[in-house]
């Protein structure tokens, strides 16, 4: 009796996971802002709405593999920004294309060696190592590569807005970005020998030790990754909109990226959650945030209407996955 009655309890709580709900609250709050909200359901709006909301998911796919292996990127923000304005600049002086992205692509990865470095070596909390690199990458780029806020995509490299704002099949190129990376990760994340490792030590890291793991390595790949995929991001947003400025970086765009992730059911203390997370999330705060500014609300309530959810996500990430003594030493979200 106590077995059957498992079995239905966990069959109920496998129905109503975190990233349905959040899926159905997300078509419930797309019908009730197309009936209520004027121009919402317009063409043009909704297409702003999927690219924007693809940036927002291909950056949030990058946080999720560093918060599944217990830990976090706060410099993913002012990686997609730098590197990408740099990119621009040297277009701007005459320098190839593929040997622009080449070069950006090589300081992106230097980038998450020296972040994986402070994490795994140094044994500097993720927290602090990537907030502090937040501020040294947007500082060290402007003083060696680019000392202007605004780019744009020169005249010669025009074309590349083909990327950005083009369209396969009638599909927005954005969004076919995202669900490429969305797949890559999930196959990853399931199917490679890495991805099983990062997902192994995020759940428990002693016990990967233990077994063998090379969890060090592993948190330099996952570092590696993240920029990685923070650079093809800002390369998608750029072609789109044609420049980069990168005032972005003291935005709060960071923590729209943590929303995402929380929200959509990545447990913030490593080894749990996927991809399809990540989409659910994207999907809901891209509806939410489209409809407030389509309700004209003022830029600092919807700071302070994010803000609270956030903490409310946390607060409840944080009671239904209690941290373990090892994330407490590790000194993670």
């Amino acid at each position: 009796m106590t077995a059957g009655t498992d079995s239905v309890g966990g069959r109920r709580h496998a129905y109503f996971s975190q990233e349905r709900i959040v899926l159905a609250i997300a078509a419930a709050m797309f019908v009730v802002f197309g009936v209520t909200l004027p121009g919402f359901l317009d063409p043009g709006n909704l297409l702003s709405l999927v690219q924007s909301v693809s940036i927002l998911g291909i950056l949030a796919i990058g946080m999720a593999l560093t918060i599944i292996g217990r830990g976090i990127d706060l410099a993913i923000i002012s990686t997609m920004a730098m590197s990408v304005a740099w990119v621009i600049f040297m277009l701007s002086n005459g320098t190839p294309l593929w040997q622009a992205v080449l070069l950006g692509y090589v300081f992106v990865v230097c980038i998450g060696l020296v972040i994986g470095f402070l994490v795994a070596y140094a044994e500097i909390p993720a927290i602090f190592a990537t907030l502090a690199m937040t501020t040294a990458i947007y500082g060290f780029t402007r003083v060696a590569f680019v000392d202007i806020d605004l780019l744009f995509i020169p005249e010669s490299a025009a074309w590349t807005r083909d990327f950005g704002a083009g369209y396969v099949f009638g599909i927005p190129i954005p969004v076919i970005a995202f669900a490429l990376v969305a797949l890559l990760a999930h196959l990853f994340l399931r199917y490679t020998k890495p991805g099983v490792f990062i997902r192994s030590m995020g759940d428990n890291p002693l016990k990967a030790r233990i077994a063998g793991m090379p969890t060090r390595p592993m948190i330099l790949l996952q570092y590696v990754m993240s920029s990685t995929i923070a650079f093809f991001a800002g390369l998608v947003l750029a072609t789109l909109v044609g420049t980069m400025n990168t005032r972005v970086v003291n935005s709060t765009m960071v923590y729209d990226v943590i929303l995402v992730v929380v929200l959509g059911g990545i447990v913030l203390s490593g080894g749990r959650g996927g991809v399809f997370n990540v989409i659910v999330g994207t999907l809901l705060i891209g509806i939410f945030l489209n409809g407030m500014t389509i309700m004209n609300v003022p830029y600092s309530i919807q700071n302070l209407i994010k803000g609270v959810i956030l903490l409310v996500a946390i607060i409840i990430d944080t009671v239904l996955n209690p941290r373990d003594e090892q994330t407490s030493q590790q000194g993670d979200i």
